[in-house]
């Protein structure tokens, strides 16, 4: 499927400073990136780096007092819907190091919290179908709720809540399948069906050899996701970090599935 992509940012800042951005469709596996235009307006100096894992980029400004910016992108996205049903775990003492760290805590995912939880729920299942009882558990106990968490609520408050928007519900997966020893990590992407357009929150969990993107709010599927960043948890895939306060002063996403 292809889709259409459309940012813009306009924040105010207290102080000059530097900003990382981390918005645009990564060129990745199972998407393919049509055309991209990018507009950091009046910026001292834009430079770029490999965001986490290779995967997309981290863009690296330096800003006055406002930071304003407009990105427009056509995608389209190869990757298959995974069948979890057919996907096997994968033993630890054969997993490669870029699977291995997303075994351990995070700082929104205190995995280690949730072993307990996580054995008796879903010990009796294995790989993809362990997976998928998580991430059904999740949709069905919490409640989509904005403005009831913040920049400081870990998986362990959301498991207590029960409710908070995407970012709640990938960080609570993640730290369940990290207790149940299968490696995951929090993905940022563009989808079609989210409600409201926003940067989203998903979960990529490591089986049978490979990543697979999985979305516990049910919103979006993998195979009409444009991925944007992976890492371990929502501090690595920020859209903005800056060293002073940002205030919003206008922020649109869109993403528009398109014909053909």
């Amino acid at each position: 499927m292809r889709m259409k992509i459309d940012v813009e940012l306009d924040y105010t800042l207290a102080e000059p400073g530097p900003a990382i951005l981390v918005f645009e469709a990564a060129g990745a596996e199972g998407q393919n990136l049509t055309s991209t235009t990018v507009d950091f307006g009046n910026v001292g100096h834009v430079g770029r780096v490999p965001a986490e894992e290779g995967i997309g980029e981290k863009i690296l400004i330096r800003a006055a007092d406002r930071i304003t910016c407009s990105y427009s992108s056509d995608v389209t996205i190869t990757r298959a819907l995974p069948d979890f049903s057919a996907l096997n775990e994968v033993q630890i003492d054969q997993m490669p190091g870029d699977a291995l760290r997303y075994l351990l805590p995070s700082r929104y995912c205190q995995a280690e919290r949730f072993v307990p939880f996580a054995t008796q729920r879903f010990g009796n299942l294995r790989g993809g179908a362990k997976v998928m009882a998580i991430r059904d558990w999740c949709e069905d106990r919490l409640d989509y709720v904005a403005g009831t968490s913040d920049a400081l609520t870990t998986a362990g408050d959301t498991f207590l809540s029960r409710q908070g928007v995407c970012r709640d519900y990938a960080h609570l997966m993640i730290a369940l399948c990290r207790a149940a020893q299968i490696p995951a990590r929090i993905a940022s992407v563009f989808a079609p069906s989210v409600e409201p357009p926003d940067f989203h929150a998903v979960v990529e969990v490591f089986l049978d050899g490979a990543w697979h993107l999985i979305d516990p709010t049910g919103m979006a599927r993998a195979d009409n996701m444009a991925l944007i960043a992976v890492g371990r948890d929502a501090v690595d895939i920020a859209f903005m970090t800056t060293n002073s306060f940002a205030e919003l002063q206008r922020q649109s996403v869109s993403a528009v599935e398109l014909p053909g």
